[in-house]
Parts: C-alpha cells; sequence; structure tokens
C-alpha cells in the first residue's frame, strides 16, 4: 500500500523551521550494530549511492557546513553516523553504496549491514532515498528499495542536485520515479527535488522530517 501525499500548512512549516534552526550535533559514528546508541529518539536516515550528496544536503537543512563531513571521494562514508536534533530526533547518514568502483561484494556487505540495522530499528520512522536527478533511479537503487520493502521499512524518494538540470528534465525524471515508487510496497508516493547548493526544496524536507518528531 503506497503512502499519500501530504502537504504541510504554514504553520508546519514554521515548526519545523524552528526545529532546524535548533542546534543540530554529532554524536557518533557507528562500525558494528552492536555499537548503535541506546536511544527512544525517532530516526530519520538518508541513503544513497556514494556521491549522491547526501551529507551535503544533512549540512544544507541543518544550516551547518562542517556537520557531515562532505567528500569528492565516493564512498568516503563508511559507517552509520548520528546527529542529535535538538534533542527530539536523530538524523541517521548511512554508508554510501554502488559507487562505480564498488565490487558487488562491497554492496552486497553494505546491504547486509543496512539490512539488520533496518530490521531492529523500532525507532526508525521513515528512509528518505536519495537518488542523483541528473541519473534518475538504478539498477542498484532499485534493489535498494525492495530491501526496504523487505524490511517493512516506510521510504521516501528525494531528489538531489535539481538545479544541475532543466525544469523539464526534472518533472520527467520526478514522474518517473513517482510511478515506480508507485510499484512498491513501502514507498512513499511523494518525491520530493531538493538542491544542497541552491537550498531548493528544503523547507519541504525539513517539514516532512519534522512530521516524524
Amino acid at each position: 500500500m503506497d503512502f499519500a501525499p501530504q502537504d504541510f500548512s504554514a504553520e508546519q512549516i514554521k515548526t519545523a523551521q524552528k526545529l532546524f534552526d535548533s542546534e543540530c550535533r554529532f554524536v557518533l559514528g557507528v562500525a558494528q550494530l552492536s555499537q548503535l546508541p541506546l536511544s527512544a529518539l525517532p530516526e530519520a536516515a538518508f541513503a544513497g549511492r556514494s556521491n549522491v550528496g547526501k551529507s551535503s544536503l544533512i549540512n544544507a537543512l541543518c544550516r551547518q557546513k562542517g556537520l557531515a563531513k562532505t567528500s569528492n571521494t565516493p564512498g568516503r562514508t563508511q559507517q552509520l553516523n548520528f546527529f542529535n536534533l535538538a534533542d527530539c530526533l536523530h538524523l541517521v547518514d548511512l554508508p554510501g553504496y554502488g559507487y562505480a568502483e564498488a565490487p558487488d561484494g562491497t554492496v552486497k556487505q553494505w546491504q547486509k549491514v543496512i539490512f539488520a540495522y533496518l530490521q531492529g530499528r523500532v525507532n526508525l520512522k521513515r528512509v528518505f532515498l536519495l537518488i542523483d536527478s541528473r541519473r534518475g533511479i538504478k539498477k542498484v537503487d532499485l534493489e535498494v528499495m525492495e530491501m526496504l520493502d523487505k524490511a517493512a521499512v516506510t521510504y521516501q524518494i528525494v531528489l538531489t542536485k535539481s538545479d544541475k538540470i532543466s525544469a523539464v528534465a526534472l518533472q520527467k525524471i520526478k514522474s518517473e520515479a513517482e510511478t515506480e515508487c508507485a510499484k512498491h510496497s513501502a514507498a512513499y508516493i511523494k518525491v520530493l527535488a531538493t538542491s544542497s547548493e541552491k537550498k531548493l526544496g528544503l523547507e519541504e524536507l525539513r517539514a516532512e522530517i519534522a512530521s516524524l518528531a
């Protein structure tokens, strides 16, 4: 069953802005599932191919340039990084997957670790699956979507770098993504388009995240 789109009121947008104006701090990096923090805070996780812009998006959302470490080297993030937002919510930066230089074994290992996290984390409220708007949904993204379906974890596609393509091309990619989401049991049908560089689409994404707190 697909999740219906949600439109936010001006008051909800304002509440989300206030939340993201609060302090967001790095808590810890987790290399093994045994190191996961014992916390009842709801969690919003960010997943995507390496170099899709997960860290940049987290920094833009929280208005902190150096909060999540960014790199031009694909696969730099090799652990689950937890950030505490105003003691209301944990943002979780997941390791990137599927970069060109990675052998199939690396991708499978990522899937194994993350699937275990997804299955056992009851306070994980939603995974935001980031897709480069210039490239669209690739085979490895579909594999992750199927994994999320299997784990019964709600997820929502967020297009990144939307300023790098034309409005017509962006609408085409967005429509294709929404069509694909309709085929997946755990997918949230509404697809968001963002740009960390140009600060586009961040208010709506903040509202989506704030609704989970």
